[in-house]
């Protein structure tokens, strides 16, 4: 890894320690934290292979794997990991850089990246890592990526990348759950088709 990922140059010291303790509060007080795992569910038939890139603390992989699914989870983060080793076990973890994603197994029937990922990757390596999260993913199978509106990776600019990785937009979405996009919307939830 040449360059780092924005999550440690753009982020204050204790920020990863924050971010855990952050998700754990809010499972602790109830909160709906399942939404993109609702979606990604109904996306797939059960028991699907399904990666989770930026797994981050695991809530997604883990609601995904008590759905029955079976779950990868990859980030650059050591200390996010162990938190999703602890508080969401049974998927796959995997420490790895997005950019230099070199999973072994078979290809993955859905790939989800939740969590504003993409503005998080190490500046200039956007295009390559959807690259890679298409290698991953089995012919006609789907990428599901969802991220806000950011000046430093627009939307413009992800259009153009899905297009050189010969991906397809589905469906562009506001949220999780299935506002319509319009020009002014802040986050966008891509659903993308890897060709046959």
């Amino acid at each position: 890894m040449t360059v780092r990922p924005r999550w440690f140059t753009d982020t204050k010291p204790g920020h990863s320690q924050w971010y855990v303790e952050r998700f754990r509060a809010l499972a602790s007080e109830g909160a709906d934290l399942e939404g993109e795992a609702r979606l990604v569910d109904a996306m797939v038939d059960r028991g699907s292979r399904i990666l989770d890139a930026g797994c981050g603390t695991g809530r997604l992989s883990g609601a995904l794997h008590q759905r029955g699914h079976d779950v990868v989870g990859v980030d650059a983060d050591p200390e996010l990991v162990a938190a999703a080793r602890a508080d969401h076990p049974g998927p796959t973890y995997v420490v790895a850089d997005l950019s230099e994603l070199e999973l072994d197994g078979e290809p993955f029937d859905l790939v989800v990246s939740a969590g504003n990922v993409m503005v998080f990757l190490a500046p200039g390596t956007e295009g390559t890592v959807i690259e890679r999260l298409r290698d991953h993913t089995r012919p006609g199978g789907r990428l599901v990526i969802g991220f806000r509106r950011e000046q430093h990776y627009p939307y413009a600019q992800f259009n153009v990348d899905l297009r050189s990785a010969g991906l397809s937009l589905e469906h562009r979405f506001a949220t999780w759950g299935l506002d319509p996009f319009t020009p002014e919307s802040d986050f966008a939830v891509n659903v993308l088709r890897v060709p046959r």
